[in-house]
């Protein structure tokens, strides 16, 4: 399945486990309201309040962690962007007869970098892209290298060559944080915790001796939709969360290339 597909199937899963786990708390609540009506709940309110608590703070702790993600992701394609840029201004230092190739290599690299990153749902064509583009990454460094061995100034060394390391450190950040998500186990226990806090609600509800469709439906969708919020800000690529906008910067670029 492709990642919002994942997505989709956790919280409509999550939403289904929450209905059913409300239902299963409100009739062992009822049970216990009819056995001991006195005593069904006493005492249970540290708990629940713990219990809810918790699930508060795991998703408030999640979504920022997805949030931050999202914005590291968003700065690095900004700094990948600045990077080529610098790099490609460099270019004007190398020997006249170089240049042409060395822009045409960029311009074939960004193609490259983009294509890889728009297909991203499709892994095994993006992975093709990646490779493409770091063969390019490594053309472009060995065309650069020997053209800082023929240059007198020392030029294409000091000012050329660094420019162009920034450009291959960038891509190795971008790759780390491509594969940076929230950790299964921390997932694992807010869905966990989730379905507790469903079965301590239902209950709760008990003590009301109706159940409240409006209330039981909107709590399983408010959490189950968050959830599914924090696992869409993880894959911005494919999601209705997108990094589009920041993608602008690389098209631009490669577009003002000639």
């Amino acid at each position: 399945m492709t990642p919002v597909q994942t997505s989709l199937a956790w919280s409509v899963g999550l939403l289904l486990g929450m209905l059913i786990c409300l239902e299963i708390g409100y009739r062992i609540g009822s049970y216990g309201v009819e056995k001991h009506l006195d005593l069904a709940h006493e005492g249970t309110g540290t708990i629940e309040a713990a219990v809810f608590t918790l699930l508060g703070l795991l998703l408030a702790f999640t979504f920022g962690g997805a949030m931050s993600r999202l914005d590291a992701r968003r700065a690095l394609i900004v700094q990948e962007a600045n990077a080529i840029g610098t790099a490609y201004l460099r270019l004007d230092i190398l020997p006249a007869a170089e240049q042409p190739g060395m822009r045409q290599l960029f311009r074939q690299y960004l193609d490259a970098r983009l294509s890889a990153y728009q297909n991203l749902r499709r892994r095994d064509v993006a992975d093709q892209e990646f490779a493409r583009a770091a063969a390019m990454q490594q053309q472009i460094w060995s065309r650069a290298v020997t053209a800082g061995q023929n240059d007198s100034t020392h030029n294409v060394v000091r000012m050329v060559l660094p420019a162009l390391n920034d450009m291959r450190d960038v891509t190795t950040s971008r790759a780390i944080a491509l594969d940076t998500h929230l950790p299964a186990l921390i997932f694992l226990l807010l869905i966990c915790v989730a379905l507790l806090s469903a079965l301590l609600a239902g209950h709760v509800m008990a003590k009301r001796k109706h159940r409240s469709a409006l209330h039981v439906i909107l709590y399983a969708a408010i959490i189950s939709v968050t959830i599914y919020a924090v696992l869409d800000l993880d894959e911005p690529r494919s999601g209705l969360i997108r990094l589009d906008r920041a993608d602008q910067a690389l098209i631009e670029l490669r577009d003002s290339i000639r």
